[in-house]
């Protein structure tokens, strides 16, 4: 891990040696001042409409335009690809989806970015773009949505410009999201095959909502625009001209050009804007978290000791608040907090971020990013109507019925390296994407899952359409190579006699993540086991649509440098 680290810092610098320009120079975040600009408030767009006082079914068209953005105040503007109704009113994230439960929204998302990318992509990965490409391929994929298979965003389901070109999974125009699943926190964001990493860098990226007032209302938590809030969180770096940087030089240049197994900014962007600042009274506020970053984990804490109460993880409330006084976040992961800052004993509070990158086990953070967020907490003259106890239970869902388990599966998670010792892809069950499907659950069934870490990085496991339950993590005992050389050599964790290995330590589950889940840590050099459920959690109910039909679900690595080169399968539901 340290020498991966101290590579990638060597070729950003040779990269920038390389480039005559000055415009090709990195900014020194250490010269920009934290905390100047104001968090902003992100579009929303409602995904109903009201007729005679009763929500329908409502169309609209989101669009994907390249314009120019200010991260802050003394950086240029920056050329990036944003969502939005129109150019003018795109933004990075892009505008908020608030959706009803049992309503539904249909959103024809249009592509109408140029033909060449801002960024660097490499044609030596797994791609949809290549030298015969006319466009920018993009697909849209709604994250802990539960929907059918064609408005899923299948990574092969891209389309560029006018839809003048589109992928061999392409089925229609127009996307359906039923919005019949548990109330929660969704986020929508670029899906397209070899090109994720580098489309969510330019900005294509946006939080969704699914909102059910008939049973969260009583809830009592913080509400309306003001007091609940959407903070989505990721890291980037510029040049000196405002322009995004990422290397254009791969750490194995002469296996892929460009590709780089993580991607690390320099400076922490919370809606659109570099350590931004909010002013908030002595009263409850609630914050959706969204890691929204390429590779980096942020674990959260709040400098003067202010502690917060877990009310969600990802798409589902959990059953009863947790308080703690950090909290670790994956990339692509979120979590739901109510934060009383009448509990605060100074007038401000910086929430800061102390995990290494690569996570676990690379660098230490530094001044920027081990900031996030500053708020300045001022008097709360309406304070006697804000004093409201959270409820001791949020939402109760269907127990988990570990003896209706209909399949126990196996997946193991790989990197291979070069003869220099870095990496050149990752797999999952040392298999490509384009591998028939080995995953074929049942629609309705449960099924054990056992993720087997034989990497030195913890991977954020996304499991579209399904979620999960994780059980436990047990520790592989060393030495534990000679499992790892027979899992290479034969991906059998049977034959390969894991049970033998893994007997180590167990690590417990987190309280606030032991509800149903859409993505998890996957801790290096442990089996993680988890519990998935192929069904509506919230009913126990199959799916209202038909889960069978093609292209197929996937499940992959939320690191986005690992799942575009080639860490993510497909996931063949059937009858």
């Amino acid at each position: 891990m340290g020498k991966r680290t101290l590579l990638l810092k060597l070729l950003t610098l040779v990269s920038l040696l390389g480039c005559s320009s000055a415009s090709d120079h990195l900014v020194n975040v250490s010269k920009l001042e934290m905390f100047v600009d104001e968090l902003p408030h992100m579009p929303r767009i409602l995904g109903y409409h009201l007729s005679d006082g009763v929500p329908r079914s409502k169309s609209f068209k989101i669009g994907m335009f390249k314009k120019k953005w200010k991260f802050h105040k003394d950086l240029p503007p920056t050329t990036v690809y944003a969502f939005g109704t129109s150019k003018h009113t795109a933004t990075v994230p892009g505008p908020t989806i608030e959706a009803l439960y049992g309503v539904d929204t249909h959103v024809r998302w249009q592509n109408h970015l140029p033909p060449k990318h801002i960024l660097p992509w490499d044609p030596t990965i797994p791609t949809a773009m290549t030298n015969s490409t006319r466009g920018i391929p993009t697909v849209v994929h709604l994250h802990g949505g539960i929907h059918a298979p064609e408005s899923d965003g299948n990574a092969n389901a891209w389309f560029t410009s006018k839809f003048n070109q589109r992928g061999p999974t392409w089925t229609k125009k127009t996307y359906h999201y039923p919005n019949n699943q548990q109330p929660g926190n969704l986020w929508y964001h670029d899906h397209a095959m070899g090109l994720t990493r580098v489309n969510l860098l330019a900005g294509l990226l946006g939080a969704y909502i699914i909102r059910h007032p008939e049973i969260e209302d009583p809830l009592g938590l913080p509400s309306g625009d003001e007091f609940d809030r959407t903070l989505i969180v990721f890291d980037r770096s510029f040049r000196t001209d405002g322009s995004i940087f990422m290397s254009s030089i791969g750490n194995n240049p002469k296996i892929h050009p460009q590709w780089q197994p993580e991607y690390f900014g320099d400076a922490i962007i919370v809606n659109g804007k570099a350590w931004p600042r909010l002013t908030v009274r002595r009263r409850k506020y609630r914050f959706r978290i969204i890691n929204a970053s390429n590779a980096r984990f942020f674990r959260f804490f709040f400098s003067n000791g202010l502690r917060f109460t877990h009310v969600a993880s990802d798409s589902a409330y959990i059953e009863k608040p947790v308080t703690a006084n950090e909290t670790l976040v994956g990339p692509s992961e979120i979590t739901d907090i109510v934060v009383d800052f009448s509990r605060s004993k100074s007038n401000v509070a910086i929430l800061a971020n102390d995990a290494k990158y690569p996570y676990p086990s690379g660098d230490p953070v530094n001044e920027a990013n081990g900031k996030v967020i500053k708020f300045i907490i001022i008097p709360d003259h309406d304070q006697q109507l804000h004093t409201s106890r959270l409820p001791k239970r949020f939402l109760e869902y269907p127990l988990l019925d570990l003896s209706s388990v209909t399949h126990t599966r196996y997946v193991a998670m790989y990197e291979y390296a070069s003869d220099i010792d870095e990496p050149t892809h990752l797999y999952l069950n040392a298999k490509p994407y384009e591998a028939p499907a080995t995953e074929n659950p049942k629609v309705g069934s449960t099924e054990l899952w056992y993720v087997i870490n034989l990497t030195e990085d913890n991977h954020p496991l996304h499991i579209h359409l399904g979620l999960f339950k994780v059980l436990d993590q047990t520790e592989l005992v060393k030495p534990h190579d000679e499992f790892t050389e027979c899992m290479t050599k034969i991906n059998d964790a049977v034959k390969c006699h894991v049970d033998k290995y893994a007997r180590g330590k167990k690590i417990e589950v987190p309280a606030h993540e032991k509800g149903w889940k859409n993505v998890f840590k996957m801790m290096p050099g442990h089996v993680t086991k988890v519990a998935v459920r192929f069904s509506y959690i919230h009913t126990n109910a199959s799916y209202a649509f038909d889960a069978t039909t093609e292209p197929g679900y996937v499940y992959h690595c939320h690191v986005l440098d690992h799942e575009d080169n080639a860490m993510m399968r497909p996931l063949k539901i059937i009858k």
